[in-house]
């Protein structure tokens, strides 16, 4: 893991500057095939092309969903793994996110045409749109397999050390799609169809070149052994990449819900069921582009509130709070004043297909799009909840306009037709808003009160002689902290339990609160999200790098944070498990912490189930499996013979 300390120290401005650059542009570069296409297609097929083009978008929203999925999952394994120093299964973890982004592909291909153009109608296609949607879905359809690899082989570019490269090469492709469109759908006369090959070209190109940077990756060489399926190492790319595949989900959700209503009220009214999809289809291109925008600021900003926080430099974390929320708003201001000054520019620039389609895009441009700043700033708060690991409010708030907008695109339009569609965003905006600017109050006021630090503990590391180094993980309840204590004074060794955290906090720069709350069970809702966040993967670094340390000063023993897992590679290691019956645990819980019998069994049922979280997140395992340990002892025979016990087996091995 690079020295990311100056996360800490640099101007908050200047990093904020450096970081969101590059998402942005990386944003914007991914979201301009599909609306180059809808400008050229609105110019030269009309307004039914739009429609069709946006009946299709869903499909390729579920295959931007599942490469995402493999892509940053993959992505942020490579980077937990640079970072732990642990680059033997890299190769392999590339590979499989590879092959299951190609087999997405394949999926999609299947479905799509087998399902045919009954997909395309369930999806919001008319009787007028539905040759031309069958036109271009069907070329879009058969490069899936190969974009979907393009767009994971571009996450793992990037966290290989190499950003420029990958965004060179999406930027080649969506340059080949601008220039290809004008020549196929204008010069040869291919109409819609000349669309989707000038955008499958672009795929194309942009595979043809991120494939070719497999053969001079920085820190893995794929071979044939890279695509062998490997279940525990997906199940971890997965668990990473969920976030990034329910985000693509929901943009499913709401378009298909929207292209149906669009269509059932529209034919209801003097507009038909084409022009209000065709127009949605302009618009939400237009928000796709500020979101992207809003969404590029949060995003880059990730890793330095992440790291500020994990550090409890809360000025910080307010300054840099305050920073993504001015720029996100500067941005949705100025594109505002231009949405309601000009509407019509930006909706001739898809093409203007008669008055009357004009006339309705105008009208709900305006409507539509009057509350983005609302709509950003609430996305960008919720992103940055998730950097600061608050997953159990982020989460919901990442989901809760969307789902406010679906049940009031349902609801509005039974009352003001199909125009209700479109004035369901600014309501869903409003409520969203509120909602979020109760919860970053809230945590205003926390990062304020936070602002005094206690000086961190000073770890001291032991010189020991070579020897057996002991792991100890144990069940909530069952003394294991006291029992490794005891086998250490029996054995003549040091103990580290809250010394691992110190060393590390001083490794890293962040706080040792931070580290020794990771696997706590505060986090218990949403554990898996928050576990991925980047402030999280630094912790996780550096501790496995406190282990590591310890274990080189020579024997002793080691209580928790997963040092059975961190310490696989060696030889001289004994792990060692202890669990107890569950009314046992409970009795010793409500001894050493005064619970009455209901708190103890939640307490244990918290722990436990985050110290298996923890556990899976790093290692794909399952924590507590008798197979992985030396040794699984019942401490309910009493700490002394249990430490009796292990001191016994030690000696003779």
């Amino acid at each position: 893991m690079q020295n990311s300390t100056y996360l800490g120290t640099e101007k908050p401005g200047k990093l904020l500057l450096q970081f969101a650059i590059p998402c942005i542009f990386s944003l914007i570069i991914s979201c301009l095939y599909n609306i180059v296409d809808q400008i050229f297609v609105g110019n030269g097929v009309g307004y039914l092309g739009n429609a069709a083009t946006g009946v299709i978008f869903p499909v390729t929203v579920i295959g931007w969903g599942v490469s995402l999925f493999f892509g940053n999952g993959a992505a942020a394994s490579l980077s937990v793994s640079l970072g732990k120093n642990e680059t033997k299964n890299i190769h392999r973890t590339v590979g499989n996110a590879i092959l299951c982004s190609f087999l997405g592909g394949v999926a999609i291909i299947i479905i799509s045409y087998l399902w045919g153009d009954g997909l395309l109608r369930l999806i919001g296609a008319t009787d007028a749109n539905l040759a031309l949607a069958h036109d271009y879905g069907f070329i879009i359809y058969a490069m899936m397999p190969l974009a979907l690899v393009q767009n994971t082989l571009a996450s793992i570019i990037r966290a290989d050390g190499s950003p420029k490269y990958a965004m060179g090469a999406m930027l080649v492709g969506a340059v080949l799609n601008i220039i290809g469109d004008p020549v196929a759908i204008f010069a040869l006369d291919m109409g819609i169809r000349g669309a989707a090959y000038a955008t499958i070209l672009g795929q194309f190109v942009s595979f043809v070149i991120c494939a070719a940077y497999l053969a001079r990756s920085k820190t893995f060489r794929i071979s044939a052994a890279s695509f062998r399926p490997d279940g525990k190492l997906l199940k971890q790319v997965m668990a990473l990449g969920a976030s990034s595949f329910l985000t693509q989900l929901s943009i499913v959700i709401i378009t298909v819900i929207n292209n149906i209503l669009l269509v059932k009220y529209g034919a209801l009214s003097d507009y038909g069921a084409d022009i209000p999809l065709a127009a949605f289809v302009v618009i939400m291109k237009l928000f796709q582009i500020v979101l992207n925008i809003a969404i590029g600021i949060a995003a880059g900003a990730q890793p330095i509130v992440g790291y500020n926080y994990g550090a409890k430099k809360l000025g910080r974390v307010r300054e840099l709070l305050r920073l993504i929320v001015a720029w996100t708003a500067i941005v949705c201001v100025i594109c505002t004043v231009l949405f309601e000054a000009f509407p019509l520019f930006f909706i001739r620039m898809f093409g203007a297909d008669g008055d009357l389609y004009t006339q309705f895009a105008v009208r709900c441009l305006r409507i539509y799009l009057s509350l983005i700043l609302f709509t950003c700033v609430q996305k960008v708060c919720a992103i940055f909840l998730q950097s600061i690991g608050h997953a159990k409010a982020a989460a919901p708030l990442s989901i809760l306009r969307d789902v406010l907008l679906i049940i009031f695109s349902l609801l509005v339009p039974a009352f003001w037709g199909v125009t209700g569609i479109f004035w369901a965003a600014p309501i869903a905006d409003v409520l969203a808003a509120v909602a979020t600017a109760a919860v970053m109050a809230r945590l205003w006021t926390q990062l304020k009160a936070g602002d005094a630090q206690p000086a961190a503990e000073q770890a001291v590391l032991q010189q020991s002689h070579p020897g057996i180094i002991i792991t100890i993980a144990r069940e909530h309840g069952t003394a294991g902290k006291r029992i490794g204590q005891m086998v250490a004074r029996k054995l003549n060794v040091p103990c580290y339990y809250k010394e691992m955290t110190a060393l590390a906090a001083q490794e890293s720069g962040l706080a040792q609160e931070f580290i020794s709350g990771i696997n706590s069970d505060q986090n218990a809702v949403m554990r898996e999200l928050y576990l991925s966040t980047s402030a999280v993967q630094q912790a996780v670094i550096a501790q496995d790098r406190a282990i590591n340390m310890i274990a080189d000063m020579g024997a002793c023993v080691i209580v928790g944070r997963a040092a059975d897992y961190v310490l696989r590679e060696r030889d001289n290691v004994v792990r060692i498990f202890i669990h107890a019956p569950k009314p046992y645990r409970v009795k010793k819980v409500m001894e050493m912490y005064g619970d009455t019998e209901q708190e103890g069994k939640r307490s244990i049922a918290r722990s436990d189930a985050a110290r298996g979280s923890y556990y899976r997140s790093i290692s794909g395992r399952e924590w507590g499996d008798a197979h992985q340990y030396e040794l699984s002892v019942d401490s309910s025979i009493g700490a002394e013979k249990t430490a009796e016990l292990i001191c016994d087996y030690i000696s003779r091995i």
